[in-house]
């Protein structure tokens, strides 16, 4: 069983998280996926298909962190197994954001096959946990898009696993996956990222 109250918090936080990021463009439609920790085995997820700006209480639902349903009949995201690889790696991470922005999904499409996206020099990488400088490099791996998501959730974790000091990654052509210890500093994380990835096209829209 889990706790109703810290489900309720839990989804109020999905909620709120995607009137904003529906409000800036980084969620449109149905597309994107939320999830919030309730407590060491479950999760609060957002339910498949719903529309992120007009999210209710009720297009949240529970699973176990093996992505399995929790006393709910609907279904849960498609990509459910990529949120719960996440709380596996990150034991203290209370939230994960996945959003289809403009920038990263065209970003990811920019970066070859193998390299990683690479931000150097920008004082607002301290906006991510354990980053506070700027001379600091953040890497961000580009795994390539599948439909096939236990596959892509193993390799996912394997890598972070093995890298774990790395706040977030694209699927290429699809969108960025984030995380933090509150639904706040994911949130912050996000919109981070979001700046960067606009400063990166813009780079290169001026310097080819």
């Amino acid at each position: 069983m889990f706790d109703v109250t810290r489900y309720a918090v839990a989804a109020k936080s999905i909620v709120d998280a995607g009137c904003f990021l529906y409000g800036r463009g980084w969620s449109p439609a149905t597309s994107s996926n939320y999830s919030a920790r309730i407590d060491s085995e479950h999760l609060a997820i957002t339910v498949s298909g719903r529309h992120k700006g007009q999210l209710s209480a009720g297009d949240v639902m529970v699973v176990d962190l093996q992505g399995r349903p929790v006393q709910s009949d609907c279904r849960a995201s498609a990509e459910t197994l990529l949120h719960t690889a996440l709380y596996q790696v990150f034991p203290d991470a209370g939230a994960v954001l996945h959003t289809h922005s403009v920038n990263a999904t065209v970003l990811s499409r920019l970066v070859l096959a193998g390299e990683l996206l690479t931000f150097e020099g920008y004082e607002l990488q301290k906006a991510f946990d354990g980053v506070d400088t700027h001379n600091s490099v953040v890497t961000v791996p580009v795994f390539e898009n599948t439909q096939d998501i236990e596959a892509l959730a193993r390799e996912t974790r394997e890598w972070f696993l093995e890298h774990p000091r790395q706040p977030g990654y694209l699927i290429r052509g699809h969108g960025l996956y984030t995380w933090g210890k509150t639904m706040a500093d994911c949130l912050r994380h996000v919109e981070a990222f979001e700046f960067l990835f606009e400063c990166e096209l813009a780079t290169m829209r001026i310097r080819p």
